[in-house]
């Protein structure tokens, strides 16, 4: 492991409560009622998916310019909350304190725009980390690997030497697809599991030691499995 990709929002900031009031301010804004399926189809994803999740679930015309005034009204509502402040996940910011102390290469890949990640980076503190990429910045955003490839060019790493800490199964899927292995913690949603995937309940307690292991299992793994895949027997 040479580098470590954080997601952010479910993952280090436990922002998706504020998302969810956003979401709900939007649909009133447009007429509707924001259902928890619906919603749970957005988690995690880029500024077009969504707002084709949102128009196509409301009935109205996907026209771009009027889905793009929705999506710049969505990410100012919820910058304002954003500036009230954004509360921490749990054991992330001790995870992020340890990774700048020993040095280790720090990357934020979210798939918020850029000037909505600047805003929480008031919150956060953009002392730890060397890159940021937001999903305004790359060709497709999560569940593309885009964001994630473009995190390891900007460290002049290889992704699959890199550990990937994500929160949702739209994030998870970007990390894997990029070749990083995966630390998943759940937040809003279930996340399946995977090859290259390592599930735990919160980053309480996890140190760069663990991430170290983890990262080292995930390698392992891997190899089994092409190994099995080759050998009939």
């Amino acid at each position: 492991m040479r580098a470590v990709l954080c997601d952010m929002d479910g993952t280090l900031v436990d922002s998706e409560k504020l998302w969810d009031v956003a979401m709900d301010a939007l649909y009133d804004r447009l007429g509707g009622v924001l259902t928890p399926e619906v919603r749970a189809s957005t988690v995690g994803g880029c500024a077009e998916d969504t707002m084709r999740i949102v128009y196509d679930d409301l009935g109205l015309p996907r026209d771009p310019a009027a889905m793009a005034a929705s999506a710049r009204w969505l990410h100012d509502y919820t910058g304002e909350l954003f500036d009230a402040g954004l509360p921490w996940c749990d054991g992330a910011r001790e995870l992020l304190d340890e990774l700048a102390g020993a040095g280790m290469p720090t990357a934020l890949v979210t798939n918020t725009p850029r000037m909505l990640a600047e805003r929480a980076l008031g919150s956060i503190g953009r002392h730890y980390f060397a890159a940021v990429v937001c999903g305004d910045e790359v060709p497709a955003g999560k569940p593309a690997p885009d964001p994630y490839l473009r995190a390891a060019q900007l460290l002049e790493l290889d992704p699959r030497w890199c550990l990937a800490v994500e929160d949702s199964p739209t994030g998870a899927a970007a990390a894997e697809a990029a070749g990083c292995a995966v630390l998943v913690v759940p937040n809003a949603l279930p996340v399946p599991a995977g090859a290259r995937r390592h599930q735990v309940a919160s980053l309480t307690g996890l140190g760069l030691a663990d991430l170290h292991e983890i990262c080292a299992q995930l390698a392992d793994s891997q190899v089994a499995a092409v190994g099995n895949r080759r050998d009939p027997s």
